[in-house]
């Protein structure tokens, strides 16, 4: 039973699994009378074993409010990483599994000895792309283990059914070599990929992809390991559990030191990044806030196209096509209150007023007391992109979909218990809406999404230039002035920087902070800044805060998640007027948030019942997920309570037993 197990964490799945899907574009199933011995023998075949893997790339399904769980964007449930006791070590699964990575190094394993012996059929250079995109994909799949749980077994072979030979494949290896590991995946896909996508429209992976994920892989564990030195997060930090294991004590760095580590990783990022920034050209805002047939601005209708292949930008898009049933729920999504997910105070703020200067700063603000207002002579990435009384949503086809909103109503509804309906914090983002009806039926959509795009390229190459040597070259200067310049904001970055006020931004951008302390760059601040204004809802914010260790404040200071200005304002009579019913401080009846408490909407402090009632505080365990018990279990043979001889070793401040909360 335990030796079973031990092979299924491995990944021993059976071939089935990975030929199973839809056939187009990004899911194409092999045919049903090939049978494993004699499959991957020709073109086709590893095309669509391939294709079928394509799933696992970030956000591949579609999705909003994909910063949901951070200070960026808020759900009607709050997050259990911020409140105490919530989050506990699991008994089975979690993120210690190996089914994506067994999957790909079944194709390596199988197909690299019979390409290299001329046993496959077909074009070499069609041969080679797959196998480059397979090495691009392990990477992905590794990837997310080392944003969830750092340090990982680096398995680059399928196994025999040996548990020896298992178990010592369940050794972590320090969370560096994964991100060496990755990047060396990539470096071969790079290599082996095409210059452009095969098949025309960007929906296949190409050579510049693998440099703009490398670069984000490396910008990751570069800032992590400057952030985390010394801790028990990083190989040779006090307390590193990976020094208790005997096959990683006595751990060298592969360059020397932690220090040269981080450099390498860092101009890694810098080099990769510049092949795509220096390459693709931001899409053009016209300015223009669609409002009907005959608007156009290319900015916005890029993040909701239904063909995304003409855009510079989009590196890689997913395809949808109800005619053969891959769709996706995007623009139902989107159309309503992106499934309840409202923007922050803390995100609407952030962004800067049209003349470069922060809100605080500026005389172009006109207050928070309306959306309206708050949005006025703002960064377009706000403006076009918030959802405002009256604005108009759906102009096509009006009356053929049943969800969208084609008006947005008067006043948010912050009190609906209906998940499509309510507005959560009284922002809604406007951004993946899609203007035409007949689209918004339930899990009927086919608008594109965006998988890679190349502003990260910029962004990454800004920041990774600027922790590498502490200053700005001119390709940096000319990366952000072109984001900038997008947005409409006046590019003169250096103006913000001198406007920047640490302590005024500290209250609502936990990107004010690193290791529990207010930074003393506005430079690198506003670099954060930019990458958090120009990645909204498109799921960067919670890996951007960890790697930057940007929750330690709260562990000293819980930190108070708002929205729109309600109280104070002219908003409660204009509710009591629609005839809404405001209450508050009436448990178990309240429906919005106390005045006395703050003239913001506080979503998780209407309930004294609701977990995060005080406020978000953190713990450090939280900054990587808990391996779970089975994993200990199946890989242990004599100490059944600390499960010592097993070859795992638990994350930091997470105990190894179920049903128990982070330790510190």
């Amino acid at each position: 039973m335990k030796y079973q197990g031990i092979k299924y964490i491995i990944g021993a799945f059976f071939l089935g699994c990975a030929l199973t899907g839809c056939n187009d574009n990004l899911e194409i199933t092999p045919p049903s009378s090939i049978i494993p011995e004699d499959y991957l023998t020709e073109e086709s075949q590893l095309d669509s074993y391939i294709i079928n893997r394509y799933t696992a790339l970030p956000n591949a399904g579609g999705g909003v409010g994909l910063d949901n769980g951070t200070d960026n964007e808020a759900g009607m449930s709050f997050s259990s990483s911020y409140t105490d006791g919530d989050w506990k070590v699991g008994e089975t699964a979690g993120e210690w599994n190996f089914e994506e990575i067994y999957q790909l190094n079944y194709f390596l394993d199988r197909v690299l000895p019979m390409h290299q012996n001329g046993e496959i059929s077909g074009g070499k250079e069609n041969i080679d792309h797959y196998i480059g995109e397979a090495y691009f994909l392990r990477a992905v799949a590794y990837y997310n283990k080392l944003v969830s749980l750092g340090d990982f077994p680096i398995v680059r072979h399928t196994f025999v059914d040996d548990r020896e030979q298992l178990t010592e494949a369940s050794k972590r290896m320090p969370r560096n070599e994964v991100a060496r590991f990755i990047i060396s995946d990539l470096d071969s896909a790079a290599i082996l990929m095409k210059p452009t996508a095969p098949d025309g429209r960007k929906n296949r992976l190409y050579k510049d992809i693998a440099y703009l994920m490398k670069s984000r892989v490396a910008l990751f564990e570069g800032t992590w390991l400057k952030y985390f030195k010394g801790t028990a997060f990083v190989p040779n930090g006090e307390g590193w559990p990976g020094a208790t294991k005997e096959y990683n004590k006595g751990y060298q760095f592969p360059s020397g030191s932690i220090d040269n580590e981080i450099k390498w990783f860092l101009e890694q990022a810098v080099e990769a990044s510049d092949i795509v920034a220096s390459k693709y050209q931001l899409t053009t805002n016209s300015g223009v806030l669609m409002q009907g047939a005959g608007d156009t601005n290319p900015y916005v209708e890029m993040f909701s196209a239904m063909d995304m292949s003409g855009y510079n930008e989009v590196l890689l898009w997913r395809d949808f096509d109800k005619g053969k049933n891959i769709v996706n729920n995007r623009a139902v999504d989107a159309g309503t209150t992106c499934t309840a997910i409202g923007l922050t105070r803390g995100m609407v703020q952030s962004y800067l007023m049209n003349d470069g200067l922060p809100y605080y700063a500026s005389s172009l603000y006109k207050g928070d007391n309306s959306s309206q207002n708050i949005v006025e002579d703002r960064d377009d990435r706000i403006r076009l992109f918030l959802k405002q009384p009256g604005m108009i949503n759906i102009w096509l086809n009006v009356g053929q979909g049943t969800h969208g909103v084609p008006v947005e109503p008067a006043l948010p509804d912050i009190i609906n218990g209906v998940g499509q309906l309510r507005n959560n914090t009284g922002y809604v983002s406007r951004k993946y809406w899609y203007w035409d009806h007949l689209y918004c039926n339930n899990w009927q959509g086919e608008t594109g999404v965006h998988i890679f795009r190349a502003a990260e390229a910029y962004l990454n190459y800004i920041e990774a230039y600027y922790e590498c040597y502490g200053n700005l070259n001119s390709k940096a200067d000319q990366y952000w002035k072109a984001l900038r310049r997008r947005a409409h904001v006046d590019e003169d970055y250096t103006k913000t920087i001198q406007a920047t006020n640490m302590q005024k931004e500290a209250e609502l951008d936990w990107a004010a902070y690193s290791a529990g302390n207010i930074l003393g760059d506005a430079t690198l601040f506003n670099i954060r800044r930019e990458r958090r204004n120009e990645f909204l809802s498109e799921g960067f914010r919670s890996p951007d805060l960890k790697r930057w260790r940007s929750m330690d404040q709260l562990m000293a200071k819980k930190y108070h998640i708002e929205g729109f200005k309600l109280w104070n304002t002219d908003l409660p009579e204009k509710y009591a007027a629609a005839g809404y019913n405001l209450i508050y401080d009436q448990d178990p009846s309240s429906n919005v948030s106390s005045p006395s408490a703050s003239n913001y909407l506080r979503p998780y402090e209407i309930l004294k019942t609701n977990r995060a009632y005080e406020g978000y505080g953190w713990h450090m365990a939280h900054y990587l997920n808990p391996i779970a018990m089975q994993h200990f279990m199946i890989t242990s043979t004599e100490d059944r309570e600390a499960y010592s001889d097993s070859p795992i070793y638990q994350n930091p401040y997470w105990p190894v037993k179920a049903n128990y909360p982070a330790e510190k």
